[in-house]
């Protein structure tokens, strides 16, 4: 039976839960997510010069990679206050804590802990492109997170923007159930406002020299008036499903009052089957504050979701639920790691329940030890202020805790419960790394534990027959970063081998094997003897292995070492010593030895039968495939077209929008590395492509022996 604790408000705390708001804004590469962030922090106050991507000058993009690049990179935590001036909030001050995310997939991590700590979001669409294939990444990752959100269609000033369009793509596209809150008065250069469909009133900017900070409220332009009309009713149809006052009135034809409006909206978008769509440009300083207002009215506080999971830390693993109370036991969730010059190891945390505060102890079930916070501060992206206390609800950071990783559980030790943790995907791409002189060798191997700790998709190995160490990422962009960090923050000089697949290999067929390890040396001996079935599991699954001994031929103590060397045994399969995945392994039968036994004996036991099980089950290699859209004027649709056959690729459609054709596409990893030059030679530089991680799919057998030839010697 769920444990449930009760909610209450400190009486010390600054803004009450319910006027807190922790949201992330998330998009696709280039849709403008940090200009739009560095508006948000003009217009609320914090800065008062708007910083500009292009410029290396905003706020969120403080990393000097970012900045010289013009992407996000790392996530960046963010504090500010906005007061709306009408509707029920009128007048009060919110805290919304904002959290910037990457757009581009090799830096999907930040994405996806991001969203497990927040409770709403801002999904940033191009009013020109609209849906793009880093949208439908993020969009999962909010659906698997169950977070609420609105959109904004940015770039509205763009030349072929289109409102609309956008809004029916994210219906199309994303299946979601969305509906404009706002039009816009005018599109690209003349582009000067929007029209709010739940008041009916509209909204100009007049100077374009203030930067957007003011605006005039007037009546519908004329030449507006039907459209508004229109899709104000559409809006009414859509909310009349989630509310029964809008449901009743509509179907009598009685006037629907603003406020009647105002909480439809609010409870349609916390139900995650809506999704309210506001237009603007955040570039040319339009529509931000409309933006602004309805995170804090349509978008949940910690007091509307629903209580956060967590788990007994004991045996029983039983459910509990936390819902945010000041006064209750803390309980927290470490969601990112970041290491500071200044003061070392910054740990990023939620905080669900109690108080955290500075001085006090906190305990980590995982590693079962307790530790003492020595500085506790509230982050506005790479500065920051030190504070006493973090009420729940609140986003913190924290300093003087060493065995914390991502994922972590800190709680009062009385409590013992383990918060649900984010996941995350295994990397895709890995190569060697060596440092250039012996001096480096010491910073290296530093540089690449503190980088490992910060990321949970970048690895770091080391090939036993080569001695060389093998980091592994999510492509190549974010392995170039790690190499140029270890150079900037760990003035460290390395060397990289040419980037290598990460392949696995899966086994087709059930099969038994038998695993001895038999050692009589003239004194105490080893024996071990373990009989192992595989069967292939389903695609995504990952590894089980269930013992099914009945009768004792292998001791309860001998069991799990046995499992921990079909494990062991998995990280280098048969065909050419890639991991091994999906397949589910049963430890059916053995026998084992009085004195001879042994947990070691065992675990090699373990290993030797999963190898011999492997080989008879019919073993394949697995390569990943990508999805790569290309986004290219149509001339050079056929050269695009024939060059991605060339490698492999299997078209998935073909797309004309806005003058350009965008062509989907599944591609090998192996076939895409210097793609970027390719497919600017191909178009005169002007094609575009995303790529991310689709599946995995069996290699050809063509291709087999030089991918095994290759791997000798990994």
């Amino acid at each position: 039976m769920a444990k449930e604790i009760s909610t209450a408000n400190s009486e010390d705390r600054g803004t009450p839960l319910e006027y807190t708001r922790n949201i992330g804004i998330a998009a696709h590469i280039d849709a403008g997510k940090t200009t739009t962030t560095e508006r948000i922090l003009f217009y609320t106050g914090v800065v008062h010069k708007i910083g500009e991507v292009h410029d290396g000058t905003t706020v969120t993009d403080w990393m000097e990679q970012e900045r010289e690049r013009g992407i996000t990179i790392t996530s960046a935590a963010i504090s500010c206050a906005w007061t709306t001036k009408e509707g029920p909030y009128a007048g009060i001050r919110h805290q919304v804590n904002i959290i910037d995310t990457p757009g581009h997939v090799d830096f999907t991590a930040e994405v996806e802990r991001s969203l497990r700590v927040l409770d709403g979001a801002v999904a940033v669409f191009c009013g020109v492109a609209g849906v793009q294939p880093q949208s439908e990444t993020v969009w999962r990752q909010m659906d698997k997170y169950n977070v609420p959100r609105i959109a904004f269609i940015n770039k509205m000033d763009r030349t072929g923007a289109n409102f609309l369009s956008a809004v029916n793509d994210i219906r199309e596209k994303l299946g979601g159930n969305a509906h404009p809150l706002f039009l816009n008065i005018g599109a690209g250069e003349s582009l000067r406002g929007l029209v709010d469909l739940v008041k009916m009133c509209a909204y100009v900017y007049s100077d374009d020299s203030a930067n957007g900070t003011y605006y005039d409220r007037i009546n519908i332009p004329a030449d507006m008036l039907e459209d508004a009309k229109k899709h104000r009713e559409l809006l009414i149809e859509a909310l009349a499903d989630f509310d029964d006052v809008v449901a009743e009135k509509y179907l009598e034809g009685s006037e629907i009052s603003v406020g009647d409006l105002r909480v439809a909206v609010r409870k349609a978008t916390l139900s995650m089957n809506f999704i309210g769509v506001i237009p603007g440009s955040a570039f040319k300083n339009k529509g931000v504050q409309m933006l602004l207002d309805s995170v804090v009215d349509y978008l949940p506080s910690p007091l509307d979701l629903p209580p956060m999971r967590a788990f007994e830390d004991d045996d029983t693993n039983e459910e509990s639920s936390i819902v945010p109370d000041d006064g209750a036991k803390v309980a927290a969730l470490a969601f990112k790691l970041m290491t500071d010059p200044f003061v070392g190891k910054l740990i990023f945390c939620r905080v669900y329940a109690g108080q955290l505060k500075k001085g006090e102890v906190v305990y980590n079930p995982r590693t079962r030890r307790s530790e003492r916070i020595s500085r506790l501060m509230l982050m506005k992206a790479n500065t920051r202020e030190d504070i006493e206390v973090a009420y729940s609800g609140d986003i913190c950071a924290i300093i003087g805790l060493k065995g914390v990783v991502t994922g972590d559980t800190l709680c009062d030790k009385d409590l013992g419960l383990i918060l649900e943790p984010p996941t995350f995907p295994d990397p895709v791409i890995s190569m060697s790394i060596e440092p250039k002189s012996k001096a480096d060798q010491a910073k290296l191997s530093l540089g690449l534990q503190r980088l490992a700790e910060e990321d949970p998709t970048f690895k770091v190995s080391s090939n036993q027959e080569t001695g060389q160490t093998i980091i592994s990422g999510m492509g190549e962009l974010h392995l170039d970063i790690i190499r140029d960090r270890l150079f900037r923050e760990f003035k460290v000089e390395a060397d990289a081998g040419r980037p290598q697949i990460a392949y696995r290999e899966t086994i087709t067929t059930a099969a038994t094997g038998e695993g001895k390890f038999i050692r009589q040396s003239g004194g105490r001996g080893q024996y071990g003897h373990a009989i192992i079935k595989l069967e292939p599991a389903e695609k995504g699954k990952g590894v089980e292995v269930v013992n099914e001994i009945v009768g004792g031929v292998i001791p309860r103590e001998y069991i799990k070492p046995t499992q921990e060397g079909i494990l062991e045994g998995a990280q280098a399969g048969v065909i050419a010593g890639y991991p091994v995945v999906d397949f589910i392994a049963r430890i059916i039968d053995g026998s084992f030895h009085e004195v001879d036994s042994s947990e070691m004996a065992f675990k090699m036991a373990g290993i030797f039968g999963f190898k011999e099980a492997m080989r008879k089950a019919g073993p394949i290699l697995l390569e990943p495939i990508m999805r790569v859209d290309v986004a290219t004027p149509e001339e050079y649709q056929g050269d695009i077209v024939g060059d991605l056959n060339r490698r492999r690729g299997q078209i998935h459609g073909i797309e004309v929008k806005n003058n350009l054709t965008i062509i989907c596409t599944f591609v090998p990893l192996e076939m895409m590395f210097g793609y970027a030059t390719d497919v600017r030679s191909l178009s005169k530089g002007r094609a575009t492509y995303t790529m991310e991680p689709s599946h995995f799919e069996q290699v050809p057998a063509g291709l087999l022996a030089k991918i095994v030839e290759n791997s000798v010697g990994r």
